[in-house]
C-alpha cells in the first residue's frame, strides 16, 4: 500500500524505521508536510523514498529539511534495534577515547607477555586510541555474538580436543557479513557519516571498549564474562564520526574466585588479569609458528586446537544459552577431531577441510605438529603409522614433533600401555 505526500512515495514496509520517522517528524512544518495527502497514518509506516531505498535524511532532504538530524539517542536506539535484528545478541556504546588500561597493556608488551605477536608490539602506539582505526571516529559501538553450542565431548586415544569456538563456521566471516549490513544502515541513515566495522584485526582493544560498553567485566583470565553470556562470545566493534549514547561500564562480578587461575594447565595466568602467551596453549596451538616447548608438551594433553580450561572452570560460563546460529555448531569430525587421519591431507587436502575454519589460521604445519604432541600424550596404537609417516613430512616442526611422540609411544610400549 502507497501513499503520495508532496512527490514522495512512502510505502507501507513495518519496521524499525517508523521510530526514526517518529524522530524527524514529531512536529512543525515536517510533520506538517508528511501527514499531507492520502494514504495511511504515517506514524505506523516506514519512511522511504520512491526506490524503495529507506535512506533516513535522503527522504527530508528532498523536502527542504537540510538541517533536520538525528539526536544521539535516536541514532543509538536505532543501531542497537538493527544489530539485534541482524543477530547480535549484546549492543553497547562508549566514547572513543584512550583505553583506561592502556599502561597495563604497555606494560604485559614490555614483560614479553606477547611472545612472538610482535604485530601488537609494532602497533602499539596505534592500540592508544581508536581514532588509529577511523580518523574521525567519536563513538564505538561494541557488539557480542553468544558462540556457545554442544558440550565438548572427552576425546579418546588417538582424538585431540578443539577449542570451541572453532567447532564451526570461521566467525569472522559470518560476523564481518553482519557488520557490513549494520555499517551500511548506518549510512542510509546518515550519509555523511565515517563508518567502519572491525573484528580482531585492528589495532583495537575490543575487551576493554566492551567492558566500557556495558558488555561484561574483565575476568581473571583476561577474558570479557557477561552476566548471561558468560565468556562464551565474540566480539565486534563499530566506530562511527558520530555521538552515540553511552552506556555504563559493568561491574566486576568475579570477587574472589580463582577457580580460572587454577584450572589453567602450564600457570599462564601468573596473576589475576595478567597473562603469558608464552605458556598459554591456546597462543602456543594457534598463534606459535613453533612447536610447543618441550617443557609445556605434555601440559598440552591432548589439545589439538585451543584450550577452554579457564573458561570451563569459570562458574559464570555454567548455565550459559546455547547459540541459535547454525554456523557456529559443531562441523562433523571437530568435536573431537582423529588425529591419524590428518596426516593423509597434503595442502589442497588440507585446505579444502579448513579453509572456512578458524583452524585454517595455523596452517597444515602448526595442526600436524599439535596432532602429533597430543598423540604422544596420549598413545594410541592405530596411530603410530601416521606419525611414521610424519617423519617424512615437509615441515622440519612437523618431523620435531612426530619424532617426540614416537619416543613418548616407544615409552609407553615398553609398559604395555599401548
Amino acid at each position: 500500500m502507497t501513499a503520495i505526500c508532496n512527490g514522495l512515495t512512502y510505502l507501507g514496509c513495518k519496521g524499525n524505521y517508523w521510530k526514526i520517522f517518529q524522530m524527524f517528524a514529531r512536529t512543525g512544518p515536517a510533520r506538517r508536510q508528511l501527514t499531507a495527502g492520502n494514504g495511511p497514518g504515517l506514524s505506523k509506516w516506514q519512511v522511504c523514498d520512491a526506490e524503495n531505498t529507506c535512506s533516513g535524511l535522503t527522504v527530508f532532504r528532498r523536502m527542504g529539511l537540510e538541517s533536520w538530524r538525528m539526536t544521539p539517542t535516536a541514532l543509538t536506539n536505532a543501531l542497537k534495534e538493527e544489530a539485534a535484528r541482524l543477530g547480535f545478541d549484546l549492543a553497547g556504546a562508549t566514547a572513543a577515547a584512550t583505553p583506561t588500561t592502556i599502561d597495563r597493556f604497555d606494560s604485559w608488551l614490555a614483560d614479553g607477555f606477547a611472545a612472538d605477536m610482535s604485530y601488537m608490539a609494532d602497533r602499539a602506539a596505534a592500540y592508544r586510541h581508536p581514532r588509529h582505526v577511523l580518523d574521525s571516529v567519536r563513538s564505538v559501538l561494541m557488539l557480542a555474538v553468544n558462540y556457545r553450542s554442544d558440550d565438548p565431548v572427552d576425546p579418546k586415544p588417538g582424538q585431540g580436543g578443539v577449542s570451541r569456538y572453532a567447532w564451526g563456521a570461521d566467525y569472522h566471516d559470518v560476523i564481518r557479513q553482519r557488520l557490513h549490513r549494520l555499517a551500511d544502515f548506518h549510512r542510509r541513515l546518515l550519509p555523511e557519516a565515517d563508518v567502519r566495522g572491525v573484528i580482531d584485526t585492528a589495532p583495537l582493544l575490543e575487551r576493554e571498549f566492551a567492558r566500557a560498553a556495558g558488555l561484561g567485566w574483565i575476568g581473571k583470565n583476561t577474558c570479557l564474562l557477561n552476566q548471561r553470556f558468560g565468556s562464551w562470545v565474540f566480539l565486534a566493534a563499530l566506530l562511527t564520526s558520530e555521538q552515540l549514547v553511552h552506556d555504563r561500564p559493568a561491574d566486576d562480578g568475579c570477587g574472589s574466585c580463582r577457580a580460572c587461575l587454577d584450572a589453567c594447565p602450564t600457570g599462564a595466568l601468573v596473576e589475576p588479569y595478567r597473562l603469558d602467551a608464552r605458556r598459554c596453549i591456546s597462543y602456543l596451538t594457534v598463534e606459535s609458528r613453533d612447536c610447543t616447548p618441550i617443557d609445556l608438551r605434555t601440559s598440552q594433553g591432548d589439545r589439538l586446537f585451543g584450550c577452554d580450561a579457564c573458561q570451563q572452570a569459570c562458574p559464570h560460563n555454567h548455565q550459559t544459552p546455547i547459540t541459535t546460529e547454525e554456523a557456529f555448531r559443531p562441523q562433523q569430525g571437530m568435536n573431537p577431531v582423529t588425529l591419524a587421519e590428518l596426516f593423509t591431507l597434503d595442502e589442497d587436502g588440507f585446505r579444502r577441510r579448513f579453509r572456512h575454519t578458524s583452524m585454517w589460521r595455523s596452517r597444515r604445519g602448526g595442526i600436524l605438529c599439535n596432532a602429533a604432541i597430543a598423540l604422544g600424550n596420549h598413545p594410541d596404537k592405530a596411530a603410530m603409522p601416521a606419525l611414521q609417516q610424519g617423519l617424512e613430512d615437509s615441515e622440519p616442526r612437523v618431523r620435531t614433533a612426530c619424532a617426540w611422540a614416537l619416543g613418548r609411544y616407544a615409552v609407553s610400549l615398553s609398559r604395555g600401555n599401548c
